[in-house]
């Protein structure tokens, strides 16, 4: 009894939540609510608008079809190769450069000036705006290094874009790993490199996955620097090499969109319609791997 009584005396003390705290602690979750529903139902606006503008025009002909001037027979075939073969180039220049640099950052490195120094020039470099990278590329792969307006260029390119990127969230997922894994691997006998190779790896896979992934989604879209390499607004080809002439699926919607007549907006709304697609199974993507390899890192 006595027990009970000092209980109820000293929820009696606690302080209750007044009318004056409850009612801003209302209107804070309200405003919350609001900044989150706003970007929402305008993603969700933008996305109803160009399904509708550009549903007459999906269809397989669409996808497989050459640009032309006659805007109700133009696809976008090439534009689709050109995407795809560049984002598969900045993917395999930019993976590995990007993780192998974040496992030397943040196993091999000790803290001083230097890395200081590295670290912040790489998160200043991931918020770079995009045309600059597409300056630096022209300057250094179309003119200095002769790669002309290239498929290679424009990879090279997107590679530099993502890179900082990639750095940024590959460490952070090493970081996860917790130390003490390392330790007892120490203590087995392992050595740094089979450490990182065999658990510390392994470990970190979903986080440095996911980043790569959401990394390359963004190349996707990115249509500032492939103009400023000189990429082509119409291309009736597929490119057959490295150094071939190539166009992308942002340009080709920049193109008609660019173009008066009525139809091309209709084909330009089709194409943002599968630019979003794309970029929307890669982020499924990124999800369901980091889900899967979770799973499997904890069992």
């Amino acid at each position: 009894m006595e027990s009970d009584s000092k209980q109820s005396q000293e929820t009696l003390r606690e302080p209750q939540p007044s009318l004056a705290t409850i009612g801003p602690e209302k209107a804070f979750v309200a405003i919350c609510r609001l900044a989150v529903a706003l970007p929402l139902l305008l993603l969700v606006v933008l996305v109803v608008d160009a399904v509708v503008d550009g549903w007459p025009r999906l269809s397989w002909g669409f996808l497989t079809g050459y640009p032309s001037r006659n805007p109700e027979i133009a696809g976008i075939l090439p534009a689709l190769a050109g995407s795809a073969a560049v984002i598969v180039l900045t993917a395999v220049m930019a993976i590995p450069v990007g993780v192998g640099a974040a496992i030397y950052l943040e196993e091999y490195t000790k803290p001083g000036r230097l890395t200081s120094l590295i670290e912040l020039n790489i998160s200043n470099l991931a918020g770079v705006p995009s045309i600059i990278y597409g300056l630096l590329g022209l300057e250094l792969f179309v003119r200095a290094m002769q790669m002309g307006r290239s498929l290679l260029a424009g990879a090279a390119t997107l590679a530099l874009l993502v890179l900082p990127a990639v750095i940024m969230t590959s460490r952070e997922a090493l970081r996860t790993v917790p130390y003490s894994l390392r330790e007892a691997c120490y203590a087995l006998g392992a050595d740094r490199w089979q450490t990182i190779w065999r658990v510390v790896l392994p470990m970190s896979l979903p986080g440095i996955l996911t980043g790569i992934i959401l990394s390359v989604a963004r190349a996707i879209g990115e249509t500032a620097p492939l103009i400023m390499i000189g990429a082509l607004t119409y291309v009736a080809f597929l490119p057959d090499s490295l150094m071939s002439p190539f166009t992308a699926l942002p340009i080709q919607i920049f193109n008609w969109v660019s173009r008066p007549q009525k139809g091309f907006h209709t084909n330009a709304a089709a194409g943002i319609v599968v630019l979003l697609v794309l970029m929307l199974l890669l982020n499924a993507t990124a999800i369901w791997l980091r889900v899967r390899l979770q799973r499997r890192v904890n069992w």
